[in-house]
């Protein structure tokens, strides 16, 4: 078989494209849209970065009407008394589980809502299509999940 240099620049892209679903389907970098426990509203992006194995969590957008584009997080106890929501990191030190691939802990999530910072631990599932993020204080058992979905 020939290949022309159409045919070659389609396996390309195609190769390239099964490459960053794969990269995708087991890294939570990105951005994912968080929703409410409660009300099954969107609320906000995330975008999650990752820089020498330490992944980290921001607010990109605020997606809820009811929250003012330039609220602050009130109620937060430390660096972020005060600040505003939008940019501001909310996930901090997560780094990939030696054990599962799929599992990123070791950190904290911070909720502006209420300003409680929890240890953090998530988890990519449907072949990352999802990210389940659990908050928890003391050990897992005790915590919640909320499960936020890829955005890009």
């Amino acid at each position: 078989m020939i290949l022309t240099k159409k045919n070659l620049v389609v396996a390309c892209l195609l190769a390239g494209a099964s490459f960053a679903a794969a990269a995708q389907a087991s890294s939570p970098v990105g951005v994912w849209k968080t929703v409410d426990d409660a009300t099954q509203k969107e609320k906000s992006l995330i975008r999650i970065v990752e820089a020498n194995g330490v992944y980290s969590g921001k607010v990109e957008k605020l997606l809820d009407p009811a929250t003012p584009p330039d609220a602050v997080c009130k109620d937060c106890s430390d660096d972020r008394k005060d600040k505003p929501i939008l940019g501001m990191t909310i996930l901090r030190n997560m780094k990939q589980s030696a054990d599962d691939k799929n599992v990123f802990e070791g950190g904290e999530i911070l909720d502006p809502n209420n300003g409680k910072v929890y240890k953090s631990k998530l988890k990519l599932v449907d072949n990352g299509a999802k990210l389940d993020v659990r908050g928890y204080i003391g050990v897992p058992m005790l915590g919640r999940t909320q499960t936020w979905i890829r955005a890009e």
